[in-house]
Formats: structure tokens, C-alpha cells, sequence
């Protein structure tokens, strides 16, 4: 079997190897993130939920950035939502911020009714550039 090679942001693969998983996997061209939330360095949910999704959105930044990527990378966004009726504008607000111009990828939300204390959670997969091939 071939190992996986793994991705993990300065500072947070002890977050991960707690849960047992990791936070990217690179299979070839791409780059499959798991599903980031609005955490802290130490794991507890951010309590305002309009920061919460733009930290998630943060976390998401950090681990393509350790694999060499942008969010100009990404290919394919799933994301996750708590009561999505009430709180869809906090996660429109934050998805503008990081892909405010076309093309945008993909995108599929799913409403949820558990994250674990969190109101959000997007996971994506991203195209690796090829300058960070390796």
C-alpha cells in the first residue's frame, strides 16, 4: 500500500492526529482538504458566528497554503450548515470574500443538524498548482 501523503498547517497537526485524520491528503494533482471549521489553535469554537465562518474559511486558508495552494485552486466546495434557513447569509458573506469573481468552483450545501459545537464546516478539493508538484 502506498502511504498517504498528508498535509498539515504550522501548528495545528496535533488538532488532527488527536481526532485521527488528517487535515489534506495530495493524491496526484489534487489536494483533498477535510472539513474545516471556526476553531482556535486549540480546537474551541470561535463564539461570534460571523467569525466563526471567516475563521473557517482562515483554517481553510492555512492548510492549502501548507500544500502550496490558493483558493484559487480550488476546484470543488461542500459545506455544511446548522439551521442553513437562518445562517446561509453569514456563510454568503464569507464565501465573497475569498471567491468574489468568476469562475467560482463548485459548490454543494448540506444542512446538518451536528458539528460538534460548530455552526459551519466546508471541505474542498483543490487543483495543485504545478509549481508546488513535488
Amino acid at each position: 500500500m502506498t502511504r498517504r501523503d498528508v498535509i498539515f498547517p504550522a501548528g495545528r497537526a496535533d488538532i488532527y492526529k488527536k481526532m485521527g485524520y488528517s487535515a489534506a491528503v495530495r493524491s496526484g494533482d489534487f489536494l483533498f482538504v477535510s472539513g474545516q471549521v471556526g476553531s482556535l489553535e486549540d480546537g474551541s469554537a470561535v463564539a461570534d458566528i460571523g467569525e466563526q465562518y471567516r475563521q473557517a474559511f482562515r483554517n481553510l486558508k492555512a492548510v492549502l497554503a501548507a500544500a502550496g495552494c490558493t483558493f484559487d485552486d480550488v476546484v470543488d466546495i461542500t459545506s455544511f450548515h446548522v439551521d442553513p434557513e437562518a445562517n446561509m447569509h453569514h456563510f454568503a458573506a464569507a464565501k465573497a470574500e475569498v471567491f468574489g469573481a468568476e469562475p467560482y468552483p463548485n459548490w454543494t450545501a448540506v444542512g446538518v443538524t451536528w458539528l460538534g459545537g460548530f455552526q459551519f464546516e466546508i471541505k474542498v478539493i483543490a487543483r495543485i498548482p504545478e509549481r508546488s508538484r513535488a
